[in-house]
């Protein structure tokens, strides 16, 4: 166990994993070790407060004994402090008539001394409870509750900052636990498709093995590709990515492998490409269907020996690179065209792992990833007490979202920023009015593709003052795609 440092500090300890889509559960277990060395405990648990079933359940502990411990609010020394928000400080537990002596029964493990703190968040709600077993001293001291109380603060700080705090928070009450509510940071949604999809990132991330990830525009692939990454064992490497809608066929040579000095006009110093600068790390090779066939030759070659020459170049290269690459288009089709190598897909195909449309993952999962963005643009436009209302919430769950994920965070903010009240409804949101039958109770006509995809660029394109550059990263294409799009639709 190390030494306690003077200024112990769980923000300081995690700070870098929080804008990441880390494992939630790692996260919170690097929280609890930081405060069980901090005051020297022997063991130590982080409960997390399910207020929507009014419940603890333990996350992160040194619990080798049993899978979990659940208790009810008010229930055991961790429920009172959940309870009451007040912290204990016990040098002796066995007569206090709180204490579950079931639990050290069914461990082995003699708790002596406790000292158990709840951890609030800003808003005062209490989100978990810590507690630690036996110091090494024989008691904890007054030092000691001063540090337990200003790690708890930053514990909660931490969580407040993670896509888990609205899971903690939200008022509605929802049928399933907590910990099947959240798996990876800034990665919302539990719905079966998506469970499916974090089983695959789960084991696809401890390896190293090629990753395709396949899904409509705005589905989330990136997000996904960073969770593979951040999970994995070359989570310390850097994240790489090549957008290949963005960069024109003559230089993505030039993008992928670099070139040297004097290599053409204007290259005037050696310029380092992304399969190098990947060097330790993941390359994420994002809309790979898209790439040129004399490109997939050498990528090919790259990914089979991890060699490559940089433009203007005889010396060979190596660099040991991780490759996830993603794409909307069916790659087995463009093979069969021959638009599309068939050794290199496989290559890449070691691992596929297919994001569902939003449409697909139901009306809880929206609800969610609606509460999330809300979490994060009322905090980003200065709205902390902005709300969303039934019926806007109704009307979001009953839309179709051809633009997936990257459509709602786009409708939500829309939302906040244009929302003067306390309560965002239903006319607010930034939604085309779907068509209906004519007979009455009739479900929605379906529309052709080219016509929703019409009226979604139209709508984002109004969205942001008809800025073209912007309106293309929001739509998840390239700027020269956007413009093909808007010629096809006589789109001025």
């Amino acid at each position: 166990m190390p030494e306690r440092s003077s200024k112990p500090s769980v923000l300081l300890a995690v700070g870098d994993l929080l804008q990441r889509e880390v494992d939630l559960d790692v996260l919170l277990a690097e929280i609890l070790e930081k405060i069980v060395a901090a005051v020297g405990a022997d063991r130590g648990t982080l409960y997390l407060v399910d207020s929507k079933r009014g419940e603890l359940y333990s996350k992160a502990g040194h619990l080798p004994e049993l899978r979990e411990i659940r208790l009810r609010i008010g229930q055991g020394l961790a429920g009172a402090v959940a309870s009451s928000g007040q912290l204990l400080n016990l040098p002796t537990v066995q007569k206090d008539t709180r204490f579950l002596k079931s639990v050290d029964a069914k461990t082995g493990y003699r708790t002596r001394s406790m000292l158990v703190a709840p951890a609030r968040a800003r808003s005062g709600d209490i989100v978990g409870v810590v507690q630690v077993l036996n110091a090494r001293r024989g008691h904890f001291s007054p030092d000691d509750e001063a540090r337990m109380r200003l790690l708890c603060a930053e514990a909660a700080t931490a969580i407040e900052s993670t896509s888990l705090y609205e899971e903690l928070t939200g008022k509605e009450r929802d049928a399933a636990p907590l910990k099947e509510r959240y798996r990876y940071n800034r990665v919302v949604g539990e719905s079966a498709p998506m469970r499916a999809v974090y089983e695959r990132v789960r084991k696809a991330a401890a390896t190293s093995a090629s990753v395709i990830l396949r899904g409509e525009s705005g589905t989330g692939k990136e997000l996904i590709a960073r969770a593979i990454h951040v999970n994995g064992p070359r989570a310390e490497g850097p994240f790489v990515k090549l957008d290949c809608t963005t960069v024109p066929a003559t230089l993505m040579e030039n993008e992928l492998f670099g070139h040297e000095k004097g290599a053409f006009t204007g290259a005037d110093t050696r310029t380092i490409g992304r399969c190098e600068l990947a060097h330790g790390g993941t390359l994420f090779i994002d809309e790979i269907g898209e790439l040129a066939l004399p490109l997939q030759a050498k990528l090919l070659r790259f990914l089979q020996d991890r060699e490559f020459e940089r433009v203007g170049g005889s010396r060979t290269y190596t660099a040991d690179v991780r490759v996830v690459a993603a794409t909307h288009r069916d790659l087995e089709e463009m093979v069969g065209r021959g638009e599309f190598r068939e050794d290199l897909y496989y290559r890449i195909k070691v691992v596929e792992i297919v994001l569902p449309p939003l449409r697909e993952r139901g009306p809880g999962d929206v609800a969610r990833l609606a509460r999330h963005f809300l979490g994060m643009y009322r905090k980003k436009h200065g709205k902390p007490e902005l709300q969303l209302g039934a019926e806007a919430e109704a009307r979001l769950c009953a839309y179709r979202w051809p633009g997936n994920i990257r459509e709602l965070e786009h409708c939500i903010e829309s939302a906040v920023v244009l929302c003067e009240g306390a309560v965002i409804e239903a006319e607010q949101l930034s939604l085309p009015h779907e068509r209906r039958a004519a007979h009455a109770g009739s479900s929605f006509v379906a529309r052709p593709l080219a016509d929703v995809e019409r009226d979604h660029i139209v709508e984002t394109l109004r969205s942001v003052d008809g800025n073209r550059s912007e309106a293309a990263r929001s739509l998840g294409i390239g700027r020269n795609t956007l413009l093909r799009k808007l010629r096809d639709y006589g789109v001025g």
